[in-house]
């Protein structure tokens, strides 16, 4: 295995090489006084230069692109006697300097700059689509490319972002560190244009306009990353997410490698449990590696569909006081577990970190968009309080227990968490069977191995320790 994984990474390090040599800065004067400089997209190496359009908050959004679609992307905005400018200087003049001056120019001319060099890279052969939600703890978007085999113009086909955020009332906000938000609508337009890429982006919900916007670069990003590849959120049966994900792919294979688990055991007067995890794919199949016990079968089924479809073995005993109620027995379960699969993830350095997955079971249809993010958050809309059947239980476990589980669990792994009601179910159990299904195969893949980034942490900051 660790031949297989140097030969993958001597074989992408070449790809790389190969790249820089073949991709040379492009300069671009935009009318007037301003010009382009350093533009640069390089699939999955670093472009040397900085990104630097004298508008900070632009300047970390489009850096988005470098941690989540692993472009290396670089753009430097100058101005007709300002030549000298060091990106390196982090001063807020300097990252700053051009935030009076014309920003719709500005912000539509490195659009369409960077949407030229991105139509330059390499995509799969024929008409393609990909489509990736962005979940952050107070915004959830939507994104979804399609690149046509035939060429040409591409074009802003949805925007919804507006308004950014709640506050001022029906307003949002106008601007964002000193970037100013009616342009992100520009940007895009122009990026869409150059790159020949068809893109919408769809506000789902959105509080905070800083992360309404940041869920948005996130969101075309990682839809990006998910094109060039040739996969999708949607389709686990093609050639090209077997080649990136599969059981047999250098993915999971780095993953088996890891040998990650999580195990808590614990006694108190109410319950005496113990919960054991491993991230192994199920390597002896979900009959033996399944073992799940609670003495409420609603959550025995709960948490086994989430083990089976997130591949990972589990053991999960609990012995509590059900003559009281299933409140004490169902919560530290959730808690237990959301424990464990946390200590199981590690420092989540070279982990793919966020997916979206559909979980269908009887008449329900959920999805699940997940961050192993170390900043927990569930938001949700499922009919648990005005479901069909006015129900007060989901089989044996009360409804609002179901509801208190899901958050525990959540919480407990600490991550991010948006559930989305597609499709009521006929009962709460098939809602709540839904939800563990898309749960599993979105936990999955966020815990998967990303062997292109080679153990580091798929953020701009560097770190999900802090």
């Amino acid at each position: 295995n660790s031949e297989q994984r140097a030969s993958t990474q001597a074989h992408n390090q070449r790809l790389s090489n190969r790249t820089i040599t073949a991709t040379k800065p492009n300069s671009t004067t935009m009318a007037d006084e301003f010009t382009l400089s350093n533009v640069v997209c390089i699939d999955t190496a670093k472009s040397p230069h900085p990104i630097s359009t004298g508008i900070g908050f632009f300047d970390h959004m489009i850096d988005q692109l470098n941690s989540h679609a692993q472009i290396g992307v670089s753009v430097t905005v100058n101005k007709e006697g300002n030549d000298d400018v060091d990106a390196k200087n982090h001063s807020f003049e300097v990252v700053n300097r051009y935030a009076e001056e014309d920003q719709a120019k500005i912000m539509g001319s490195v659009g369409a700059a960077l949407g030229k060099e991105l139509s330059k890279l390499k995509y799969p052969a024929g008409d393609r689509s990909s489509r990736f939600c962005c979940p952050l703890d107070e915004a959830l978007v939507e994104c979804i490319l399609t690149k046509k085999k035939n060429g040409g113009d591409g074009k802003l086909v949805n925007f919804t972002l507006p308004p950014y955020g709640r506050y001022p009332v029906n307003k949002g906000r106008a601007k964002i560190g000193s970037m100013k938000t009616q342009y992100v609508e520009t940007f895009f337009s122009n990026v869409a244009q150059t790159s020949g890429m068809d893109i919408s982006l769809v506000k789902i919900r959105g509080d905070n306009g800083h992360h309404v916007v940041e869920s948005a670069f996130k969101a075309f990003s990682r839809a990006l990353r998910n094109l060039i590849d040739g996969t999708n959120t949607n389709n686990y049966t093609s050639a090209e997410f077997e080649k990136m994900w599969g059981v047999k792919s250098d993915s999971h294979i780095s993953s088996l490698d890891l040998c990650r688990e999580g195990k808590l055991e614990r006694s108190t007067k109410e319950t005496s449990i113990l919960v054991h995890v491993l991230l192994n794919g199920l390597a002896k199949g979900a009959d033996d590696s399944v073992n799940v016990s609670t003495g409420i079968e609603t959550m025995d089924k709960f948490v086994s569909i989430l083990a089976e479809e997130a591949m990972m073995s589990i053991e999960a005993k609990c012995n509590g006081d059900l003559y009281v109620d299933d409140h004490h027995t169902s919560e530290d379960v959730s808690i237990a577990l959301g424990q464990v699969l946390n200590t199981a993830f590690g420092t989540k350095a070279g982990l793919n970190r966020m997916w979206c997955a559909v979980g269908t079971y009887g008449d329900a249809e959920v999805e699940v968009t997940m961050d192993l993010s170390n900043r927990p958050c569930i938001t949700h809309n499922l009919s648990l309080s005005s479901n069909p059947n006015d129900e007060e239980y989901a089989g044996d476990l009360s409804v609002e227990m179901l509801d208190h589980v899901i958050e525990s669990l959540v919480m407990n792994s600490r991550s991010t968490v948006h559930i989305l009601e597609k499709k009521v179910g006929k009962t709460v159990v098939e809602t709540a069977l839904a939800t563990a299904m898309a749960f599993g195969k979105a936990l999955r893949m966020c815990a998967a191995v990303d062997p292109r980034r080679a153990g580091k942490t798929a953020s701009s900051k560097g770190t999900l320790s802090v």
